[in-house]
């Protein structure tokens, strides 16, 4: 008997809609007791341990979710879901990724359409991540999320559609495994996973994004207790000229600066040697990110801040993907 534990968090895999259309969260949880497809060789207990859309996630509610994950698993836990609304799920679950060490499956989930939509595509995320949540493939994989058959690392998927059922995308890598009719199916692995046991999370870490004609004014608009920021650069990891400045003030004040692109595929590479390039923002002292969006590069600053890294430690364990 293979023990899982689901966390419901809310979202739209647990709303329904109205006669109008609108979709809103539900009194109880349509999910609640939705297991009979697995057999008798699963035994799920599930608990709700928040009712929220996405946008209202947080990182200490991140954190008190990794922290009951943390538990399960000292309590003998197989394997743990977690339902999650899809506006924010790549961060949830790569703050779990970075925040859990486990070996036992965790796996989040979620849906682009309610429970009483045509369509809806809910209750199948559901199973096929409870799934993969009870294979014994799934250990040793970092978190997981298991959207429309297919199960992507936290570390690199990416909500990539408003609406669409396939909007969760892996870019240049693709997915590290299917769902398939006999259960979970892995053709990648991860390389290098280290986590980070924090019990607090660090507040006031920013992320902004790169525009033509961008200047200081918004690095200067930060409050004074910033303790972090992401940039989503131009390109290949480029700025203005004229955020310059306002940059080398925030260095001044001690704030880690840490850059990605804002391009959907490819890295930041600091190789172009012009005023506002990445040779000079190098030298600077920004820290270029690779293999993370802007989104994902702010949760490991906020884990690595948190975890109390400084310096030359916090830039290495932020500078890279894998790091």
């Amino acid at each position: 008997m293979t023990d899982i534990l689901v966390l419901h968090t809310g979202g739209t895999i647990s709303m329904t809609a109205n006669a109008a259309g609108d979709v809103a969260p539900s009194a109880e949880n349509p999910l609640m007791g939705q297991t009979d497809q697995l057999g008798t060789d699963v035994n799920v207990t599930a608990e709700e341990i928040f009712n929220l859309p996405s946008p209202h996630m947080t990182p200490a509610r991140m954190l008190e979710l990794a922290q009951r994950i943390r538990r399960a698993e000292a309590d003998g836990i197989d394997g743990v879901v977690v339902t999650h609304g899809t506006d924010t799920l790549e961060e949830t679950a790569y703050f779990l990724d970075l925040t859990l060490d486990s070996t036992v499956p965790v796996v989040v989930t979620g849906a682009m359409r309610s429970s009483n939509e045509i369509g809806s595509d809910g209750l199948y995320n559901f199973i096929t991540a409870i799934r993969t949540a009870a294979s014994p493939e799934s250990r040793n994989k970092g978190c997981l999320v298991v959207m429309n058959d297919e199960i992507h690392t936290a570390r690199f998927v990416t909500k990539t559609h408003t609406t669409n059922v396939a909007t969760f995308r892996t870019p240049t890598f693709g997915p590290i495994g299917l769902v398939t009719k006999d259960g979970a199916r892995f053709f990648q692995e991860l390389i290098n996973q280290e986590s980070c046991l924090i019990d607090a999370v660090v507040p006031n870490v920013f992320l902004l994004k790169a525009y033509a004609g961008m200047d200081s004014d918004l690095f200067d608009a930060l409050p004074d207790n910033t303790n972090g920021l992401v940039i989503e650069a131009l390109g290949a990891g480029n700025l203005p000229p004229a955020t310059l400045p306002g940059l080398q003030r925030l260095i001044d004040r001690g704030v880690p600066i840490v850059l990605v692109s804002r391009c959907f595929n490819g890295v930041a590479e600091g190789f172009y040697d012009y005023e506002g390039g990445g040779v000079e923002l190098e030298k600077m002292g920004i820290i270029f990110c690779q293999g993370l969006n802007g989104q994902k590069a702010r949760i490991k600053l906020i884990v690595g801040l948190s975890d109390g890294k400084s310096g030359a430690e916090l830039k290495k364990y932020v500078n890279n993907a894998i790091s």
